[in-house]
């Protein structure tokens, strides 16, 4: 067995095995570091922003075809159910009729719908009611589900244009967008989410600027009984004269951006 040291010439030499006891003691041992668990993977993974976009996509999918089997135009033929009158039948039309904008059900259908059942007055406000709800619905949908994985993909120039135009003037674009149909419901909800405008300037313009609209549907609906009566005439000019003007602006923007 070799000793700690051996002395060669008078001079002292560290033995292999003190050498490496040496080394051991100088140099600290490094743990490794721990790796992600499963758990930390899947949520992760559950949490990334495609995956957010195909939940977002699968509940809506999952609501339209909901909207497809239940038939909400039963309501008009076999009326609301009998428990429920007043005030509370126009509450519970209003959450009804927020969950069906989110499910793609066209507005004017159920704004017709809310005056034909309830009259223009109770009709007016259940319909509004609905529209804020339904928009704000919809908005936190596309915020919390589809904004981090849509807003990459803006690139082109049309989409980079209107992004930045619902960012900067949120309140003013959705504004035009309530007043002027062209645009579905649905839609501007969803790409006002997917930009950076805020919540209070977007239900501030959906509030406001949907009420001629709802107004004029109404009143058609509640007044849809007699056609010839001045209310429901002047309904159908309201409905029409935003519909021909977004026509004609459409035209002359199209026909412009051809020239150039």
């Amino acid at each position: 067995m070799l000793d700690a040291t051996t002395r060669s010439g008078g001079t002292a030499t560290a033995s292999p095995r003190a050498a490496a006891t040496e080394l051991d003691v100088a140099v600290p041992t490094v743990a490794p570091l721990p790796r992600a668990g499963f758990t930390t993977r899947c949520t992760r993974a559950l949490l990334s922003p495609w995956s957010r976009l195909s939940l977002l996509l699968g509940l809506l999918a999952a609501a339209a075809v909901t909207m497809l089997m239940f038939e909400p135009q039963r309501l008009l033929t076999h009326g609301w159910p009998p428990y429920l009158g007043g005030a509370a039948a126009a509450v519970a039309f209003a959450l009804a009729y927020g969950l069906c904008t989110v499910a793609f059900v066209p507005r004017p259908l159920l704004t017709l719908a809310a005056g034909t059942l309830f009259g223009s007055e109770l009709g007016l406000g259940s319909a509004l009611a609905g529209t804020v709800l339904g928009a704000g619905i919809s908005f936190g949908l596309g915020r919390v589900l589809g904004q981090d994985a849509l807003r990459p993909l803006l690139r082109g120039r049309w989409l980079r244009a209107a992004d930045t135009q619902l960012s900067r003037y949120g309140f003013r674009s959705m504004m035009a967008a309530r007043l002027f149909p062209g645009v579905p419901f649905w839609a501007a909800n969803y790409c006002a989410a997917v930009s950076r405008m805020g919540w209070l300037p977007f239900l501030l313009a959906t509030g406001l600027g949907s009420v001629p609209n709802t107004v004029a549907y109404a009143v058609a609906g509640a007044r849809a009984s007699s056609p010839t009566s001045p209310a429901f005439l002047l309904a159908m000019v309201a409905i029409a004269v935003p519909a021909l003007v977004t026509a004609v602006v459409a035209w002359r923007k199209r026909h412009h951006l051809r020239r150039r």
